[in-house]
């Protein structure tokens, strides 16, 4: 290899020669993100390039519980409309497992080649059923916003309603890290179930008087904030099987960097705080949900 390869290529090429030869098989952990900085002596982010890199090619994938492991190798599946143990292919099928392959690995653990593979059919047959992988991952998307249900019988109240939302969809961006990253606030996507959200937090404030456009922007303000909240939740994840480190661990492990920060005198207001930073994403979607529930109260008035 060249000289000028940048290390995390380098140490990515030697991952990917050990997976090929069978070294590492299917299923195998692969080094974290802390085992590698230690290792080859290179940074942590070098590290974090490394797995990137080696899961955008496809050959490794995030598993809850079991870090970063060798990704099951994309095979050709046989040519039929039944998978391998005779259950015949339906749409339902397909969005479930392919929503399996994202809760595991993000987004871009999913691919037709993939899901053929896990299904035991052929590729093409997966056409029957969606238009492609675009049609794919909205179909995922509208099945994951209907798994949190809302009732039948809305509480009482604009507050309780919008807040019952709130805490539905942030159930849901939990379950399904990737989902956030699917949802466009700037373009409506044609999902039923995420359109039923959108009609109970605007019929959550009517018959108040209100202008029609101030309880829309409330409506899409307040699951733009859900949503922005949750983007963090994947990225959390790979931090955390990447580098074999909780978030506290991680504090711990940078606990001199961030004293010689503090104590330089450039930082008086953070410094004086005399109370541990909670940085917990449940601790600031609670917090900012209630004040951003306060605010709209000043526009809509008494909850009832």
């Amino acid at each position: 290899m060249a000289e000028s390869e940048p290390p995390y290529r380098r140490i990515a090429g030697e991952i990917r020669r050990r997976i090929t030869v069978g070294e590492l098989r299917p299923g195998d952990p692969v080094p974290s993100a802390r085992q590698l900085t230690r290792e080859h002596g290179v940074a942590i982010a070098t590290a974090t390039k490394v797995l990137a890199l080696l899961r955008d090619e496809g050959l490794v994938l995030t598993r809850p519980g079991a870090g970063t492991v060798v990704a099951p190798p994309r095979v050709a599946a046989p040519r039929a409309r039944q998978s391998l143990d005779g259950t015949e292919l339906s749409r339902e099928r397909l969005v479930r497992t392919a929503i399996a392959l994202a809760d595991a690995g993000g987004l871009a653990a999913v691919s037709m080649r993939q899901l053929a593979a896990d299904l035991g059919v052929a590729t093409m047959s997966l056409y029957r059923h969606v238009r492609g992988r675009d049609d794919l991952v909205l179909a995922m998307a509208d099945a994951a916003m209907a798994e949190v249900p809302l009732p039948a019988v809305p509480p009482v109240g604009w507050r309780a309603r919008l807040e019952l939302l709130a805490r539905a969809q942030w159930a849901i961006y939990r379950r399904h890290r990737w989902l956030p990253h699917v949802i466009s606030m700037t373009r409506p996507q044609p999902l039923p179930n995420g359109v039923a959200h959108t009609e109970w937090a605007v019929r959550a404030t009517a018959g108040r008087g209100l202008d029609g456009q101030l309880r829309w922007q409330a409506a899409v303000t307040l699951m733009a904030y859900v949503r922005g909240i949750a983007t963090s939740l994947e990225a959390q994840a790979h931090a955390e099987q990447d580098t074999g480190l909780t978030d506290e661990q991680w504090m711990e492990t940078h606990e001199v960097m961030f004293q010689e920060i503090f104590t330089s005198n450039r930082y008086p207001t953070l410094t004086a705080l005399d109370e541990e930073v909670d940085l917990d994403l449940n601790t600031v979607f609670e917090f900012g949900l209630q004040r951003l529930l306060d605010g709209y109260a000043t526009l809509f008035g008494d909850d009832a």
